[in-house]
């Protein structure tokens, strides 16, 4: 498929401009990182006039993953992707540098990622890296890819691959405030459940007290010596002494 029209430059900068604009305002300064990255693809295939679907894959400790998606039945194309290891969005996650591809069915280079992309019908793809900036090229923080599809032939010439550039730019801020928030609510619920945690102890510190006559200290450590000899936490230990107690 071909598309007759394109908009001019200054039209497509508008548009990403807009776009933007729209992105910052709709953010709440609590929203999860997940949500946030969907608002990011949701305004990049608004934005980018050849984008027929937009998805992020995000990197974590379990290696790629895809963190947002604006067509479910385009998700098999990154699939494919994670699952050979390598591919276009890979490519720009490892060179930090957009990578443009077409999907062939003779590509030599990424085999996996053209069959899933031709099932799709998918022709064009371009996948931007997500940086999170520090003032140097080099040091910036890696988040992920930010991918085009496209069912258009040419699509994603250089100017685009500019104008995404300055779109994931302006969104590592969004996606910054997205990730402090996550580790705030993190902290706090460590906090929480130590807090919880450390009433559950006092109180069967109280019971073995009340029970055999003993101090506060030697009722602790009569539930770290339990603690050590069955190999569970000592909140545990804690719960099953409560828990006894009140079905006596």
């Amino acid at each position: 498929m071909t598309r007759t029209e394109r908009p001019e430059p200054l039209a497509r900068l508008d548009d990403v401009t807009l776009a933007l604009e729209n992105l910052r305002d709709g953010i709440d300064e609590e929203e999860p990182l997940d949500a946030v990255l969907q608002r990011l693809a949701e305004t990049a295939v608004n934005a980018i006039a050849d984008a027929d679907a937009v998805s992020v894959t995000v990197l974590d400790e379990t290696g790629p993953r895809t963190a947002a998606i604006t067509h479910d039945q385009l998700i098999g194309i990154d699939l494919a992707q994670y699952a050979a290891g390598d591919g276009p969005c890979l490519r720009a996650v490892r060179t930090r540098e957009p990578v443009r591809a077409v999907s062939k069915p003779d590509d030599g280079a990424w085999p996996e990622f053209a069959a899933a992309a031709q099932d799709s019908g998918v022709l064009a793809f371009l996948a931007v890296p997500l940086l999170l900036g520090s003032g140097t090229r080099d040091g910036d923080e890696l988040v992920g890819s930010l991918n085009l599809y496209s069912r258009v032939d040419g699509a994603f010439d250089p100017f685009d691959q500019q104008l995404m550039r300055l779109f994931t730019g302006a969104a590592s801020a969004a996606i910054r405030n997205a990730r402090r928030w996550y580790h705030a609510r993190q902290q706090i619920r460590h906090l929480e459940n130590a807090l919880t945690s450390r009433a559950e102890i006092d109180q069967a510190k109280g019971v073995l007290m009340a029970v055999h006559g003993i101090s506060a200290s030697e009722a602790f450590d009569r539930l770290v010596e339990q603690s050590q000899r069955q190999n569970v936490k000592l909140r545990q230990v804690a719960l099953g002494l409560l828990a006894s107690v009140r079905s006596r």
